[in-house]
């Protein structure tokens, strides 16, 4: 890394942790994540859901051929896990080289989770061949119980399945994904080496005061919802602390204004038009360039066993005025900083 007060040079930064969707909406925001990033970890939450080999294969194709300007762009797929995975399918996705990792999300947690997994029961059969293989569960670590207090999700299901989950298998590599809360930061650095966590730009930069200054804000909503400032403050802690347990994963999820300014607003922030500016933003404020390498470009690839990559991104400390809006696919999306500054511009 090359660094001064004013411009700093970084080995080319991966996203762990994003959503591309499909069709026109894919075809109009695969660009922003190709530019800036080597590789992406794919969500698979796609209506209907990539639950196998072969529709994985299909969608990587639609991705590659919507970033088709940035040829050196890989897209890494995930696998659905429901109730009814097929566990050989996984294996041979895996081991083929089309699954990097599996998706876990709770029924009904999240957008398109309708048809997640209701109990790890469920798939322990697939978790342990996972665990065998050496194949990443990537969790995302909410209960769905309706007498939980939506702000409490994430520590219950620490409380009642992740650390079973940990316990009972543990050698499995487990990506704890958009953390939200001082307990899942504290439950990853007690864990051993084959758990880490992704952390997104929205969760270092906004409280959940942002959801209700002066109204309504639907887009600060995104699950799991932002939490109260101390845990801000702790997740700002962790990936600012050198700690090879963390990396960069934006959560980016596009939605149509309409779907996000609505009776019930869809849950999503897209921060993927210049998620690489805001990280810096936080770190440069934290006081630890220097620490920004380590968490965007080498902790996600040596977690997962790949090569860190060989090119740079270059960034300067230049206003960066973020538009209120951006045309997509014929319709609008609202991006994170609307209308906002920030103190970094990729330059190169």
């Amino acid at each position: 890394m090359n660094q001064s007060p004013d411009q700093i040079t970084i080995r080319q930064p991966d996203d762990w942790h994003v959503h591309l969707r499909d069709g026109d909406m894919l075809r109009s925001v695969a660009t922003y994540t190709a530019r800036q990033f080597a590789r992406a970890i794919v969500m698979p939450n796609l209506s209907p859901p990539i639950t196998g080999t072969a529709s994985a294969v299909a969608y990587r194709d639609r991705i590659l051929s919507a970033a088709a300007d940035h040829a050196d762009f890989t897209p890494l797929m995930t696998c659905y896990l429901t109730d009814s995975s097929d566990a050989e399918d996984i294996a041979q996705g895996f081991n083929s080289g089309v699954f990097t990792a599996a998706k876990l999300y709770p029924a009904n947690a999240t957008t398109n989770s309708a048809h997640g997994v209701t109990d790890v029961a469920n798939i322990m059969p697939v978790l342990e061949r996972m665990q065998k293989m050496g194949m990443p569960l990537l969790i995302h670590g909410e209960v769905t119980d309706a007498d939980v207090d939506v702000f409490d999700r994430e520590a219950v299901f620490i409380e009642r399945t992740l650390s079973k989950v940990v316990q009972q298998l543990p050698e499995l590599k487990v990506v704890f994904e958009h953390i939200t809360t001082a307990e899942a930061v504290d439950f990853v650095n007690a864990s051993g080496a084959n758990v880490g966590a992704t952390i997104t730009p929205q969760h270092l930069h906004i409280n959940r005061n942002a959801m209700f200054q002066g109204g309504i804000r639907p887009h600060a909503y995104c699950l799991p919802v932002a939490k109260r400032e101390q845990h801000r403050l702790a997740l700002r802690k962790a990936a600012t602390s050198g700690s090879v347990k963390y990396f960069l994963g934006t959560d980016s999820a596009p939605h149509e204004i309409h779907a996000k300014e609505s009776a019930c607003g869809c849950a999503g922030i897209f921060n993927a038009p210049y998620a690489l500016e805001s990280y810096t933003t936080i770190f440069d404020e934290e006081g630890a360039l220097d620490k920004l390498e380590g968490f965007a470009s080498i902790h996600g690839p040596q977690f997962y066993g790949l090569p860190l990559n060989e090119g740079t991104v270059t960034l300067q400390r230049s206003k960066t005025i973020v538009p209120d809006a951006i045309e997509a696919g014929g319709t609008t999306i609202v991006p994170f900083h609307a209308g906002q500054e920030l103190d970094w511009q990729i330059v190169g």
